[in-house]
């Protein structure tokens, strides 16, 4: 045996080949599949898996009944004849498919949902701490400097993914159907039931199940009609990527929250991602805050829209409706913000907003009529701005 066999034999005394009894143990398989399931600046993968598991922590989270895809169904064809009637919208092309899902299943579909919204964000701070890396010199750095460089370079993908899948997580056990978050979606018409969430909150505040259900496909049928006009996917990711291409992000401030992760201390991720500063840290002038203006214009619209018809309906509607209306209004008092927004592009977004959307389609409607009101979404240079928001009358003053 030559010197150099010697020390191989030293090294590995059971002449075993470590790499492949490596990939035999289910831990670091699993490593080796999350560490590569995504190659951009998200890892999707770690996401999903965050999200699903938060979602269902403490909590039963069963698979819904033929019984409840036949209510949810019957609550949903009822929402689209009323909806249409009552603002004149004309009605989606498509016919909806109503899936009432599990926690589980509702993380799963936002994460395909959301994708195209949160990772071209998420490839500008890459590339944000990219430039400023290259700008530190090429003295390699020492201590804690070189950890953040290592972490930005090789777990940013991990930390994003574990921060998108922990807000979906939380907004698991929350909300009760698809566009809970609402935003334009790609792809067929879908409306997303979150059964046990929808089951518990019935229990929880003893209300009749068939009025709460008729009451939620009503939100989520006025949102489909809403965002089925032909202009307002596009519009929307406009807006957004108007406001990407020039913001900038809080990168010293990304290196610092890395910086000073224990890596030892699981808890030290979840006070990250629990952080109301949002992961991404955006910095804005004054002119990126009129773009974020045309962002919150929209969104006050689209939200407020929703809730002036959900409730104008149900008043008429459902038996229980005044029931429905208290326990909603005592469920989301603790709710500030949008964390969607807030937390993952750090975007405000105050529940405030879509209060004010609500008063100015309430406003409209006692000046005119439903039908005025539904002309907002004729266009997307119909919508109000936020001037007009806060001031119907300049809104009727430019539509009539």
């Amino acid at each position: 045996m030559d010197a150099m066999d010697a020390m191989d034999a030293q090294q590995n005394p059971w002449d075993m080949p470590l790499g492949d009894v490596f990939n035999d143990v289910p831990l670091f398989r699993e490593i080796q599949r999350v560490l590569a399931s995504s190659t951009g600046p998200v890892n999707w993968e770690l996401a999903r898996q965050v999200g699903i598991a938060a979602a269902a922590w403490g909590r039963e989270d069963p698979t819904p009944t033929e019984e409840d895809g036949r209510g949810f169904d019957e609550a949903v064809r009822l929402a689209e004849l009323q909806v249409a009637e009552s603002t004149g919208l004309t009605t989606p092309s498509d016919v909806a498919r109503v899936e009432p899902v599990r926690r589980a299943q509702w993380v799963q579909a936002n994460i395909e949902g959301l994708r195209e919204l949160l990772e071209p964000a998420a490839a500008r701070v890459e590339a944000a701490m990219a430039k400023a890396q290259m700008e530190m010199g090429p003295e390699v750095p020492a201590g804690g400097e070189a950890v953040a460089q290592q972490l930005l370079g090789q777990i940013s993908p991990l930390v994003v993914g574990a921060q998108i899948g922990t807000v979906l997580g939380y907004l698991g056990q929350r909300v009760l159907g698809q566009y809970d978050i609402a935003l334009p979606r790609s792809g067929p018409g879908t409306l997303l039931f979150v059964v046990p969430n929808i089951a518990a909150f019935e229990k929880d505040w003893s209300l009749a199940p068939r009025d709460f259900r008729t009451w939620v496909a009503l939100h989520e049928v006025t949102h489909r009609f809403e965002f089925a006009r032909p202009w307002a996917r596009t519009h929307f990711r406009s807006l957004l990527d108007d406001l990407l291409s020039s913001v900038e992000f809080d990168v010293a401030g990304i290196q610092r929250q890395l910086e000073g992760l224990d890596m030892s201390d699981p808890s030290a991720f979840q006070r990250m991602f629990e952080s109301e500063e949002g992961l991404f840290g955006a910095v804005l002038d004054e002119e990126q805050r009129l773009k974020l203006g045309r962002i919150q214009a929209f969104m006050s619209a689209a939200e407020g829209y929703g809730d002036h018809v959900m409730h104008a309906l149900g008043a008429r509607l459902l038996p229980s409706y005044s029931q429905i209306e208290e326990a909603m209004l005592r469920y989301r008092e603790g709710e500030a913000g949008d964390p969607v927004f807030e937390r993952l592009l750090g975007i405000e977004m105050k529940r405030e907003q879509y209060r004010m959307g609500k008063a100015f389609c309430d406003t409209v409607v006692g000046l005119t009529s439903e039908q005025t009101l539904a002309t907002m979404w004729d266009s997307a240079e119909a919508l109000p701005s936020l001037p007009e928001l806060e001031e119907p009358r300049l809104w009727l003053a430019r539509s009539a």
